[in-house]
């Protein structure tokens, strides 16, 4: 992975940032290889057109004979097929090289995002890491393999173009090659301009990127809060921008085109007058006019090429950039060279050196502070969690509940101190054999693309139709998946969008108890379920949790009155602590939440009772 990197001592090739590219362009050197020689017979091919054109004017037309027309004709079609033959072949290869670096590139960009934490995914919009991906790659490999042939096919045609001019006639070669330089210099100075807007459309459509993707995901929402009209306002504004930049772009690109053919169409001029003259003068064959005729013509399409091609190199390195800032950034939570050793990581993990766990949990003098923030949410926090102990953590919305489960799942490390799981720093394991040993059921569930069998089996790839038949029963949700059309077979669609919430909930709780895991972290499990389902559920958990380490993070305060250790949060830190009974003798804060929100509850059945 990160193929991008390249060996210390390494001679690089600093040419447009591409030199960042040849790793994943050289695995395929073969098809390179026979690009390139195919791209060479067909440009000499091209440059030979009109010579065959040459010959057939001075010799059958003008000569007014027709012998030799016959080999001339075999010669003249052996060399349009293997001019298409050439065409062919290198067209075939530069298509694979560019489905095979994009492939590699975009394999690489999805696996590294992997490896980052979460602060990354929290920093970065989804539209801009799908640009990254997607529209970046797809860039990068246009460019080293359609570019790159464009440009050789385009300097080789028009090197050899010069050269036969001049060898037909110095004189009239040298003024229709003087203009060569004029049209390179007079492009260059246009598409630099292009580069500039080039540079700000594509970050222009990277925000459009990200508009379509909060329009999508955000649908009913929108909806809900009848904001159409401001979310189509705010997605006009970014286009009608995109459309201002991207005309001026297409004014200079205009520019250039009109200019370049008004100077071919003065070469073709000049050739005409002073070849005309010539063959007036019987000092030049028409034959020869007419190839100098069709060179004039075509050898404005290599000028306007090489800039066209020069042009995407420059803008390409913006692309090359973000996918290599995307490929160098750093994930915060790193497991050290010798915990990679012994236990692998994620991509290669070495399962039979994991220890097994028994779930002993301890906070030694821990504290911390978020990458992106001022002060410090712990402060020298202790706390033994012996296996099989329940921790509930309560908080109003915001409070920061959440702070110490992302501690524990190491999805952040302590600033300072240490978290020990088997009095061992798990830092000293693997993250992924951490994450292997926790069940995490979350506040907001996420189901992938799939069936519900395919989303069960996530929890446990190995299982079995009975324990996945278990797990379901386990958490009552038997009912969701006979009711479906297909039953374990039907599709949840993109996110678990045909589901309901509810639904997506009970169905990722019993993929986290299928995966049988050490530690349980429930983020407010229940908060999606109706009353009833919510009951059935914490009977499960209540057998579900007995000799597992669980974390519950709770909103309804008489669903954890059982919980071993109560920590209450409050401004982001923990400020009461103890069992439910002791909390309440305190008559601190937890007594003041947990005594609104019981009469709050009491309202409430009071109310659905009238």
């Amino acid at each position: 992975m990160n193929n991008w990197k390249q060996e210390e001592g390494t001679v690089k090739l600093r040419f447009f940032g591409l030199d960042r590219i040849v790793p994943y362009v050289k695995p395929y050197w073969k098809n390179v290889l026979f690009m390139l020689l195919a791209v060479l017979g067909e440009s000499l091919l091209a440059m030979c057109t009109p010579l065959f054109q040459r010959y057939a004017i001075d010799h059958f037309i003008e000569a007014g004979t027709t012998a030799g027309l016959g080999s001339y004709t075999v010669v003249y079609v052996a060399a349009i097929v293997v001019q298409v033959l050439c065409g062919a072949l290198w067209t075939l290869n530069a298509m694979k090289v560019e489905m095979y670096v994009g492939r590699d590139l975009r394999r690489d960009a999805f696996n590294h995002l992997q490896t980052l934490s979460f602060t990354y995914f929290n920093q970065n919009a989804v539209g801009y890491i799908h640009a990254r991906v997607v529209s970046d790659t797809n860039r990068i490999a246009g460019t080293a393999s359609w570019g790159i042939m464009d440009l050789f096919w385009s300097i080789i045609y028009l090197i050899g173009t010069c050269g036969v001019m001049i060898a037909l006639d110095w004189k009239l070669g040298l003024i229709i090659v003087a203009i060569t330089p004029v049209v390179m210099v007079l492009g260059g100075i246009i598409r630099r301009k292009v580069v500039q807007y080039n540079r700000v459309v594509r970050e222009i459509n990277s925000r459009i990127t990200g508009n379509f993707n909060e329009g999508i995901t955000g649908a009913k929402t929108t909806k809900t809060l009848v904001i159409e009209d401001k979310m189509e306002g705010e997605f006009n504004t970014t286009t009608e921008e995109m459309r201002h930049t991207a005309v001026k772009t297409a004014r200079f690109n205009a520019l250039f085109v009109s200019t370049t053919t008004f100077i071919c169409t003065f070469a073709i001029a000049i050739t005409l007058y002073y070849g005309g003259k010539l063959s007036m003068e019987h000092a030049m064959m028409i034959g020869t006019l007419s190839a100098f005729t069709t060179y004039a013509i075509n050898i404005v399409d290599p000028v306007q090429s090489i800039a066209r091609v020069i042009t995407d190199m420059v803008t390409v390195q913006v692309n090359i950039e973000r996918f290599t800032r995307l490929l160098g950034t750093k994930p915060e939570i790193v497991d050290s060279p010798a915990v990679v050793e012994k236990y692998g990581d994620a991509f290669d993990p070495k399962r039979e050196n994991w220890e097994p766990i028994h779930g002993d949990i301890e906070f030694r003098d821990v504290s911390f502070m978020y990458p992106d923030g001022t002060e410090y949410v712990l402060e020298h926090f202790n706390l033994k969690v012996p296996a099989g102990t329940c921790v509930a953590i309560v908080g109003e919305t915001g409070a920061g509940k959440s702070t110490l489960v992302n501690l524990v799942c190491r999805f952040y490390e302590p600033t300072s101190g240490q978290i020990l799981i088997d009095g061992r720093d798990y830092r000293e394991r693997s993250q992924l054999w951490l994450h292997s040993n926790i069940g995490y059921v979350l506040q907001s569930p996420h189901l992938f693309s799939g069936s519900v069998l395919e989303n069960l089996r996530y929890g446990n790839l190995n299982a079995t139709m009975e324990e996945i038949e278990a797990a379901v029963d386990a958490v009552s949700a038997r009912g969701i998946i006979e009711k479906l059309e297909h039953g374990y077979d039907s599709d949840v669609g993109e996110s678990g969008d045909l589901l309901s919430t509810g639904e997506k909930q009970l169905l990722s709780f019993a993929r986290a108890i299928l995966a049988d895991p050490h530690i349980f972290v429930l983020d407010e499990a229940t908060s999606s379920v109706d009353t009833l389902t919510e009951q059935l559920i914490q009977n499960a958990i209540e057998k579900l949790l007995e000799g597992r380490t669980s974390f519950l993070i709770a909103h309804r305060l008489s669903t954890i009155r059982h919980a071993d250790v109560i920590l209450v949060v409050r401004g982001g830190k923990i400020i009461e602590q103890g069992t439910h009974d002791e909390l309440l003798k305190r008559r601190g804060y937890y007594h003041s939440l947990y005594t609104r929100q019981y009469q709050e509850e009491a309202m409430a059945r009071s109310f659905e009772k009238n």
